[in-house]
């Protein structure tokens, strides 16, 4: 069963989904921070290139976001297009859809300073800007609106080809002409009427959005999604949630209202915890937490999965460790691969972790059991993480290569800055590797400004104990060769790699 908890602070709201009482989603508003995603902004074309098929739009954000011709809905490109055509062509009043399809181009569609309405579907991460898109959808409680894309699909996870064809059938009844929807999985088993509720809901936002974007300014944000606990609600709440526990009274009060509108059904899961000790604390949220910023995840059979993100990729090892099991080697390394593709599932939604993913399984020289386990991974994939995802079969060397859509930043990205020290590379330089480069420096330093005398060279504590343990041999000869007198002096404040050069007096 699973359990949803909501943490909320003054600075900050916290949100978590339990499977088991074990960690499957966090999620955090410090309401400083505003998210983009989903946000609908009447953005300002800035510049239209058309070597990458891409325009750059002003949304009011440091970077301007990026619109690639693929992420352009197919009734905008062709009305833009054709009435392209028509201003270079006198002669003709109506044109082929061969001709205007084989005249789509980035530059036919937006014209610098021209208005578009966009929707941020990626957060902007590191230098690059938010990625927009013109195919819009605007989620519910059970279903996906896409006002702007007249088609129906029905979420892989409803297998029922009966349950599939009726959705269908109800969609295609109370979607409004022009408009399509994706089914969500809490559809299933749904009511016509529920589901036509949140069709109307979610046409009247639609329609509050395009008022809105005929009297809004030029850059301005003019829709954003529901607040987090609420997006939790719609996101989460279904049969399988034993209860929603919440900590603050105004909150839960919120929550409640929301949910009587929505699925009232439900009502009755929404309780209030009043510590101590802290929610959080009550259930080890934190502690788990924690636990998934670390590179290493220990499995309970004794092995360990190694999980490594590179800006091009996710790289993930998995390791034996101290399990020898009871069987042959073969079957020890088969429980292996399968306990850490179980929890390799539950960390990539866990660390949102996204793109390229290479997983480095323990080799198993038997074809069947490399079935086995590609077969397992595929089914608790598509059953545990409502992220997209297409995994390739594990290779003869243990290698599986997947993707899985990104949505935001991962946990490490919202909870981390990079090392002052290492500068993200996981690594400092060594004492020893600090020291020699400080007497290289020191040296280039002494002869650059052509000192003479007693020179002070003020480092670091450990480098001071090393130069004075290790290296007072390379210190005399330093001395000789530059014709002067050294005299180290240590420094509590210095880092390993700083230090200065003086004349003493």
């Amino acid at each position: 069963m699973k359990k949803i908890l909501i943490n909320r602070e003054a600075w900050q709201t916290r949100v978590a989904v339990l499977s088991n009482d074990k960690l499957q989603d966090i999620y955090y508003d410090t309401g400083s921070k505003e998210d983009l995603e989903r946000c609908y902004f009447k953005g300002k074309v800035s510049k239209v290139l058309p070597g990458i098929q891409t325009a750059f739009v002003d949304i009011g954000q440091n970077k301007a976001g990026f619109l690639h011709i693929t992420e352009i809905d197919r009734a905008l490109a062709t009305e833009k297009v054709f009435e392209h055509l028509q201003d270079t062509d006198d002669n003709k009043d109506e044109f082929s859809l061969k001709e205007i399809k084989s005249s789509i181009d980035i530059s036919k569609i937006f014209t610098e300073g021209s208005d578009v309405l966009v929707q941020v579907i990626k957060e902007p991460i590191s230098e690059k800007g938010a990625k927009l898109t013109t195919c819009f959808t605007i989620p519910g409680k059970f279903v996906v609106l896409m006002p702007n894309i007249p088609q129906i699909g029905v979420s892989k996870k409803i297998e029922s080809r009966e349950e599939r064809n009726r959705l269908k059938e109800v969609l295609t009844l109370y979607l409004p002409k022009g408009m399509g929807a994706i089914v969500r999985t809490t559809a299933e088993n749904r009511s016509a009427s529920d589901l036509q509720k949140d069709i109307a809901f979610l046409v009247s936002t639609w329609k509050a959005i395009l008022k809105k974007y005929v009297k809004a300014a030029s850059c301005e944000k003019i829709y954003t999604d529901l607040p987090l606990s609420l997006r939790a609600m719609r996101d989460h709440l279904d049969e399988d949630v034993e209860m929603v526990v919440i900590d603050n009274k105004e909150e839960q009060e919120g929550v409640y209202k929301f949910v009587k509108n929505l699925t009232p059904e439900f009502t009755n899961k929404i309780r209030f915890y009043q510590g101590p000790p802290s929610l959080f604390d009550r259930f080890d949220i934190d502690q788990q937490i924690d636990k998934a910023l670390q590179k290493k995840v220990s499995l309970k059979s004794g092995g360990s999965v190694i999980i490594e993100t590179t800006e091009a990729m996710t790289v993930i090892d998995v390791n034996t460790g101290k399990f020898t099991g009871s069987g042959s080697l073969e079957e020890t390394i088969l429980k292996t691969n399968l306990e850490a593709a179980d929890e390799i599932v539950t960390q990539l939604r866990l660390r949102n972790i996204g793109g390229l993913i290479v997983i480095d399984f323990i080799d198993m020289h038997s074809g069947s059991n490399r079935q086995k386990l590609s077969r397992f991974l595929e089914k608790t994939l598509k059953e545990r993480d409502k992220f997209q995802s297409v995994a390739l079969k594990v290779s003869e060397f243990g290698i599986v290569q997947m993707t899985r859509k990104r949505s935001g930043k991962t946990l490490t990205q919202q909870l981390t800055n990079v090392c002052t020290h290492c500068a993200g590379n996981g690594f400092v330089k060594s004492i020893s590797s600090n020291a020699f480069s400080i007497l290289k420096k020191s040296k280039e330093e002494i002869i650059r400004l052509n000192l003479k005398g007693s020179i002070v060279l003020t480092t670091a504590h450990r480098v001071f104990d090393y130069l004075i343990h290790q290296e007072y041999r390379s210190i005399l000869q330093l001395e000789k060769d530059l014709s002067c007198k050294i005299i180290l002096e240590s420094n509590e404040l210095y880092e390993d790699a700083q230090s200065s050069v003086g004349v003493s007096q």
